[in-house]
């Protein structure tokens, strides 16, 4: 317990750190999430935020962003460019935030089975904020989507599988299929060995997380191929799982280049797009980014949210469907009261009938600190599917190498245009390792 202690401390020290943002970290303005109460009995012990545009769609879309470990919901909803997404398009989001107090590293139990069975912990807890939404602020019940990164994009894996009936789909980055672990042992394992498991067997652990009979969601599937933090055979795992469960082969249907990187699809009887993969040529762990003013740039580039020149989030919300919508504009929640981010435990006291406003601090610190690969190495999800290229000229910049333009943007917040400048460099694995474990001791298992 001591050497726990001691390991907590040093992740804690260097996470307070790492977050301190220089002065220009907040130039792009605050934004306003709200915290909502009263959403059910919330029997993993979460915190429920959400983004309600002030013009909305009719009949508006909801997309579920689950953030990764050390992460909060406001670093990585603005952070990835969700908020701006929304605000584009109508749709709202939907932000469940770990406590530390549940998991010290701030990671969704995604390793857990207490947390990640149909009508249980964390999970349970996600599908009643959803319901809130929908009641709350008349969200479609047919476009419901989720989406989220490492320790989120496992737990995107869990909800997908436990409510398929909810989502009309989910995107997975870097993250894992659902039952890769139900220990923190067999979490590192998953996250660094990957133990391969037939389609098949993949399949019925999704099929028997919920009642039969269900519609399966579209899946999304984004993985760097030089992360050593969570390995890219777990994209290839997800692959096999959600292809099984489609009844699809393991082969893709299709392949094109998209932004200067591979995009694999699989297509189902009718001809429609069930499965995408972007095998992101020499990222490390963390979410793709394109940031800027163009309509499919977005997002604000630091640790674990990576400038190398697509926009996950753009092009997911594409593949889920809600970037033509007609907007109106939202009314305010009854009762709704601007607080400084500040006093948010203090609003978090008061529940009552109406969610109340919080405007929360926006710091965009994110998850990975990862060295760039240096070998060019291409990875395959099978023999003949999903190979990846890694030397091809990215076209929207003309006589530049994609590996250096990717290098000049990707400096991973150490270069000039870091989001915090100079920062202190993070042993993430021990960081996550330690996290996990701590986690693992504190819950007995």
């Amino acid at each position: 317990m001591a050497e726990i202690k001691r390991r907590r401390h040093e992740w804690q020290e260097r996470m307070w750190r790492v977050r301190r943002p220089s002065p220009g970290a907040g130039s792009t303005g605050d934004r306003e999430l709200t915290e909502e109460h009263d959403f059910g009995s919330d029997p993993g012990h979460l915190r429920m935020l959400s983004h309600v545009p002030r013009r909305l769609a009719a009949d508006p879309p909801l997309v579920v962003v689950l953030h990764g470990c050390t992460q909060t919901a406001a670093d990585y909803s603005t952070g990835a460019g969700w908020v701006t997404l929304a605000d584009r398009y109508g749709f709202c989001l939907l932000l469940p935030e770990q406590r530390s107090r549940n998991n010290p590293g701030r990671c969704f139990d995604w390793f857990s089975p207490a947390q990640t069975r149909r009508d249980c912990g964390q999970v349970l807890s996600i599908r009643q904020m959803i319901e809130a939404m929908v009641i709350r602020h008349g969200i479609d019940r047919s476009r419901i989507y989720v989406t989220g990164l490492s320790a989120g994009g496992a737990m995107t894996s869990a909800v997908l599988a436990c409510y398929p009936e909810v989502f009309a789909g989910g995107a997975i980055i870097a993250g894992l299929p659902y039952g890769a672990a139900g220990t923190v042992q067999q979490a590192l394992d998953s996250m660094t060995r990957c133990p391969s498991r037939s389609a098949q067997e993949w399949g019925d652990l999704v099929r028997a997380a919920a009642p039969r009979g269900l519609r399966w969601p579209r899946i999304s599937v984004w993985h760097g191929t030089a992360d050593r933090t969570v390995i890219p055979a777990n994209a290839r795992e997800i692959l096999k799982q959600w292809t099984n469960v489609h009844g699809l082969s393991e082969m893709p249907s299709g392949a094109a280049t998209v932004d200067g990187y591979d995009r694999k699809v699989w297509t189902d009887a009718a001809g429609d797009e069930a499965i995408e993969f972007y095998g992101i040529a020499d990222m490390a762990h963390g979410t793709p980014l394109s940031t800027g003013e163009a309509d499919n740039e977005c997002g604000i580039a630091g640790p674990y949210l990576l400038d190398i020149g697509i926009s996950s989030s753009y092009h997911i919300t594409k593949f889920f469907g809600p970037t033509t919508a007609t907007v109106r504009r939202a009314a305010q929640p009854a009762g709704a009261q601007p607080v400084a981010a500040q006093s948010a435990a203090a609003a978090s006291a008061s529940v009552g009938a109406s969610p109340s406003r919080a405007v929360v601090e926006h710091v965009y610190d994110g998850e990975v600190l990862e060295e760039d690969s240096a070998d060019g190495r291409s990875w395959s999800f099978s023999d003949d599917a999903a190979r990846n290229t890694s030397g091809r000229e990215d076209t929207r910049r003309e006589g530049t190498g994609r590996q250096d333009w990717r290098r000049e943007r990707q400096s991973h917040g150490r270069g000039p245009e870091a989001p915090f400048g100079r920062f202190v460099r993070v042993d993430i694995d021990a960081v996550i390792t330690s996290a996990l474990k701590a986690a693992g001791l504190m819950k007995g298992r």
